[in-house]
């Protein structure tokens, strides 16, 4: 199997060859009180000392509704969910317990396996240190999401070989993940990095071959979503979010994963992808102000610790999606990005205030 592990180049604009109607033609808090440090029992960071209002927000949080951050390993984090300043690099390690005491943080995006599969070791040990009820995010790594082989600056230097292998992503995916994590993995998301004009030309040809990927994957069970892990499909072209494809996700048992992100339309309009799958969990992934590119907006949120650029429209779209999933008594997995709006864990605080407003 080809050894290549490269960031994918995210570009604004969008592809225009489409051959299918597309879901999406004709588209146009103040800080909290300062924290006082307390340590998370067994872990070597300590957590915040949360607001009372914080922790009865998190109680009165559906069991249902899985809020999370993409990845944990922020020092400027130091407040809002960690009680001290320590290394992103000792975050990484032994941060998780005190990122579970943070009330509303039932769930993380393991986005780092994006980038380099894990052994079930490394799942396991992740798993040692979150409590029963939380859930994972995991994404599949881009070995065999990608298309293409990427080189300087993600730009592509030819077919990736490993592309929608089933056997190869079963193997060093799928089996260590679940083997791994066990109850604790949530959705097992296939995040497809832009696809290449080539695919793009035909999308029901890509929907055939994901058809037959995901057939060819170990079947999880999706009507135990809550308690087991499902399948979850995430795209970076709005080209192939058609009719069809969601037919096809509803028929192999997956899910579509709503991507909040520069290259996507509006939560709003991927709601109706959504609903195009019938019922099922919700998954979510915010990842990218929109009009924003991820390396400027890295650059003017940093440090993390505050809301820069708040996006309400955003916010309200999936509010109302977090309150039908939990009264269709779907399980939701929100997760949010500090390059969204500025600071992961305070835009989940923002949104849960909303889901849990009077009508």
């Amino acid at each position: 199997m080809a050894e290549y592990v490269q960031k994918p180049a995210f570009v604004n604009g969008f592809f225009l060859v489409v051959t299918q109607a597309s879901f999406f033609d004709g588209e146009p808090a103040p800080p909290s009180p300062g924290p006082r440090p307390r340590r998370a029992s067994g872990s070597a960071v300590p957590a915040a000392e949360h607001p009372e209002s914080l922790r009865e927000l998190g109680a009165a949080l559906p069991g249902n509704i899985y809020l999370g951050t993409s990845s944990w390993s922020f020092a400027g984090w130091n407040g809002l969910v960690y009680g001290a300043q320590v290394s992103e690099s000792l975050l990484s390690r032994e941060g998780l317990p005190a990122y579970c005491a943070h009330p509303l943080l039932r769930s993380v995006s393991l986005d780092r396996t994006f980038y380099a599969p894990l052994s079930r070791e490394q799942y396991a040990r992740h798993a040692s240190q979150v409590p029963a009820g939380f859930r994972f995010v995991v994404k599949c790594p881009n070995l065999f999401t990608d298309a293409v082989r990427r080189g300087e600056r993600g730009v592509p230097v030819g077919p990736n070989p490993n592309f929608l292998d089933a056997a190869e992503a079963a193997r060093h995916f799928v089996e260590p993940c679940v083997a791994g994590l066990g109850a604790k993995a949530g959705p097992l998301v296939f995040q497809f990095s832009p696809l290449p004009l080539d695919i793009l030309a035909d999308t029901a040809v890509f929907v055939e071959r994901l058809s037959a990927f995901l057939s060819a994957l170990p079947p999880l069970p999706l009507a135990q979503a809550n308690e087991q892990p499902f399948y979850a499909v995430e795209f970076r072209d709005p080209d192939v979010v058609t009719p069809r494809m969601m037919r096809m996700l509803a028929e192999r048992g997956a899910r579509y994963c709503v991507a909040i992100h520069a290259r996507m339309p509006s939560a709003e309009r991927q709601m109706q992808a959504v609903a195009a799958t019938g019922p099922g969990p919700l998954v979510v992934r915010w990842s990218l102000l929109a009009g924003r590119r991820y390396e400027e907006a890295k650059a003017r949120f940093f440090p993390f610790d505050k809301i820069v650029v708040p996006d309400p429209a955003t916010r309200s779209v999936l509010a109302q999606a977090g309150r039908a999933a939990r009264d269709a008594g779907q399980p939701a997995w929100i997760t949010a990005n500090n390059k969204a709006e500025g600071s992961a864990p305070r835009t989940l605080e923002l949104l849960a205030r909303e889901m849990l407003a009077p009508p």
